[in-house]
């Protein structure tokens, strides 16, 4: 998406007054003042770590059922901690990881770059390995990652039978099992089960708290006590500990207190709008159900007039409904990430479907 698609995108969502995909975007004051509101008037800022720093991690372990939790200012260093330490106690350089996983993607390959690591791709399905595809890995691995959910195959997840079988595999093999739980915090009401259950499957969990939870941004890690010792001297040499992280510190507790009890209605209400969104012509919804509070859509017609007619309901009706298109490999398709949250609970099947048909009007008329 270009600088200018994506300017408009943000100016026009902040003026409508229904969305069915996303939240407004806030300004800066916006956010200052969310700030002020959550914060009590005696709490000081961290130093290096402390206050509400220490406040998050202790929130976010017993959540987790973890010993403890350490914070870092972003996933991509966090992951790096887990899997060097997976290879460190195990003694093995390689990693089991899926093509489509974020730190293949996303990451830069940092493990590989950064830590000397190599990867090992169980499978190239568009899902997360199985016990059997774990089995039949030709050589050792010191960790198993698992993508919760998986999201550019589509924010897809296993069942639970298949991940606890998978993570009983890994260490039947030796390795050890990293979540990277950066939605885990939305994967909990498929996979039928409490966070701190679906944790207690790996040695190691990764959680977000901008994706779904709404922070300003951040990351943290949960293990033993043992694993976060060494996660701590690696956060400060990674550069990772800084003077003062409140602001994500605060956003993130304030999230967790605000939108995780409502994650499990957004998931519900996932799967009424890609119900709606599925019966508009030519469309197609991956999941079906979703299996979290986002899922992918396509429609015929390219990314181009999409994304502008979705520019031109906005300001016409304001209305937002999805934006973000991106043309596909099937000629004249494009597929968008729908992401339902608390803006997407006041909408109807009905609504979804006749804005739906009249986007579809704008584009063919």
């Amino acid at each position: 998406m270009t600088d200018d698609l994506w300017a408009r995108r943000v100016a026009a969502m902040r003026e409508c007054d229904l969305l069915l995909s996303g939240v407004r975007p806030a300004t800066v004051r916006e956010k200052l003042a969310e700030l002020t509101e959550a914060a009590a008037p005696d709490l000081m800022p961290d130093f290096y770590g402390d206050g509400p720093v220490r406040l998050l991690e202790e929130r976010v372990a017993g959540l987790l059922g973890a010993e403890a939790a350490v914070f870092f200012p972003t996933g991509t260093m966090a992951q790096q901690v887990a899997i060097r330490y997976g290879a460190e106690v195990t003694g093995r350089t390689a990693v089991a990881l899926h093509p489509l996983g974020h730190q293949e993607v996303h990451e830069h390959r940092a493990y590989a770059d950064l830590t000397g690591l190599r990867a090992v791709h169980p499978t190239g399905a568009p899902r997360n390995p199985t016990a059997a595809e774990l089995m039949a890995l030709a050589e050792p691995v010191g960790t198993v990652v698992f993508e919760l959910p998986m999201r550019d195959a589509g924010f897809v997840l296993p069942t639970w039978p298949e991940l606890s079988d998978a993570c009983t595999a890994a260490r039947e093999i030796g390795a050890r099992v990293h979540f990277d739980g950066a939605r885990i915090w939305e994967s909990a009401p498929y996979l039928n089960r409490g966070l701190a259950e679906i944790a207690g499957l790996a040695d190691t969990t990764y959680v977000s708290f901008y994706k779904s939870l709404g922070g300003l941004s951040g990351a943290a890690l949960t293990g033993t006590s043992a694993f976060l010792a060494y996660a701590r001297n690696w956060r400060h040499r990674y550069g990772g500990l800084l003077f003062q992280q409140w602001p994500a510190a605060l956003t993130a507790l304030s999230g967790l207190e605000r939108e995780l009890p409502r994650i499990s209605d957004y998931v519900r209400q996932a799967r009424v709008v890609a119900t709606a969104l599925a019966e508009l012509p030519g469309a197609q919804v991956f999941p079906r159900p979703p299996h979290t509070n986002q899922f992918r859509f396509w429609l015929p017609f390219p990314a181009a007039r999409l994304n502008e007619a979705v520019l031109a309901m906005a300001y016409d009706e304001k209305v937002w409904f999805a934006g973000g298109w991106q043309d596909t490999t099937v000629p004249g398709h494009a597929m968008a990430e729908v992401t339902v949250l608390a803006p997407a609970l006041e909408w109807t099947a009905r609504d979804v479907l006749e804005t739906g048909l009249r986007l579809l009007e704008r584009i063919q008329g």
